[in-house]
């Protein structure tokens, strides 16, 4: 039998307290049954939404995880053992598994998909190539409209979906606005991605600087809601969009987020807000690669990756995107040779 680790949610945690919520427990794996595949992780991927799955809240876009099971998350790997000959065994594959070792998948439910072995570095299936970046195409593009010349501000966007969605933004012609924590995260959204401007909310007064900008903003990426949605409200162009992606100031509240302070300004510049979730957009990712995989290999779109190592360190790497210590792409490399 083989043997397998694996995170367990035991608690809803408190705050980002996650080391009392969840252990790091060992099972020996039963037989597959018919039509599920077994994926040995090479990485975890590590993602805000689903901080909301651990609490008990029944009003989000997902279900709640029940206690006592085993923590969900996006999984890149290699096929291990199957039973649905679509995935043979030796396939990359990406979809929603577990944090383990071992993922024990139904491809139809888990989001299952076998990926192209030829990228150089593999782990931009997670990256330029992933849901991140599929995220910030469909809400840069589709959801914000953004228009070449448009100014498109962009929140928490040194991390993984705020920097694809900067970089989506430059590539439809759009002026960017990145807004991070620290001036460390600010330069690299300039010198690094390209940002036409990049406001530190730590260490300045957002409102005030998006007030600078002539005309207001056309379109918001917002990943985080909060106070930083009442800066921007107010600094809309008329008739502009907002393209809710994330809310990761409510994260860690079993409460749901107050509304804006300033929704006011919904009506008095015509905006239109609307949320929007990835999986809703899953059937379109063969239209989306050929144009993602475009901009990747002509180096206009890509990510750094902030990589621990050892599935016994996932809840480190968790810690270091919700809190926002990583720039990019927070990942957990779980075995060696993926």
């Amino acid at each position: 039998m083989t043997g397998n680790r694996f995170w367990q949610l035991d608690h809803h945690p408190k705050g980002n307290d996650f080391a009392a919520a969840l252990s790091l427990r060992e099972e020996n794996l039963a037989p597959l049954a018919e039509g599920e595949v077994r994926v040995r992780a090479g990485w975890l991927s590590m993602d805000a939404g689903t901080r909301m799955w651990m609490s008990p809240r029944t009003d989000g876009y997902q279900p709640p995880l029940p206690l006592g099971s085993k923590m969900v998350g996006l999984v890149l790997g290699r096929v291990s053992e199957s039973r649905d000959p679509t995935f043979p065994v030796g396939t990359l594959v990406r979809g929603f598994g577990q944090w383990a070792d071992y993922s024990t998948m139904v491809p139809a439910l888990s989001g299952l998909v076998a990926l192209d072995d030829s990228v150089a570095d593999v782990r931009q299936h997670f990256g330029a190539l992933g849901m991140n970046a599929w995220t910030a195409y469909v809400g840069v593009k589709e959801v914000a409209a953004v228009k070449p010349g448009e100014w498109l501000v962009v929140s928490a966007a040194a991390g993984a979906t705020g920097i694809m969605a900067c970089q989506v933004g430059k590539a439809l012609g759009a002026r960017v606005v990145g807004i991070a924590g620290g001036p460390a995260k600010c330069r690299f959204l300039t010198e690094t991605l390209g940002a036409d401007l990049a406001i530190d909310y730590k260490g300045e007064d957002v409102a005030a600087r998006l007030a600078q900008i002539e005309g207001g903003v056309h379109a918001y990426f917002d990943n985080v809601g909060g106070p930083l949605l009442d800066a921007v409200l107010p600094n809309m162009a008329h008739y502009g969009r907002v393209a809710v992606c994330g809310m990761v100031a409510a994260y860690d509240n079993d409460a749901p987020l107050p509304g804006p302070a300033r929704f006011d300004q919904v009506l008095m510049r015509r905006l239109r807000i609307e949320g929007f979730f990835i999986p809703d957009f899953l059937e379109r990712g063969a239209e989306f690669l050929p144009l993602l995989r475009q901009w990747y290999e002509e180096g206009r779109l890509g990510v750094p990756f902030d990589e621990s190592v050892g599935l016994e360190n996932t809840l480190v790497a968790y810690d270091r995107m919700l809190s926002g210590k990583a720039i990019g792409k927070a990942i957990v490399r779980v075995a060696g040779d993926a």
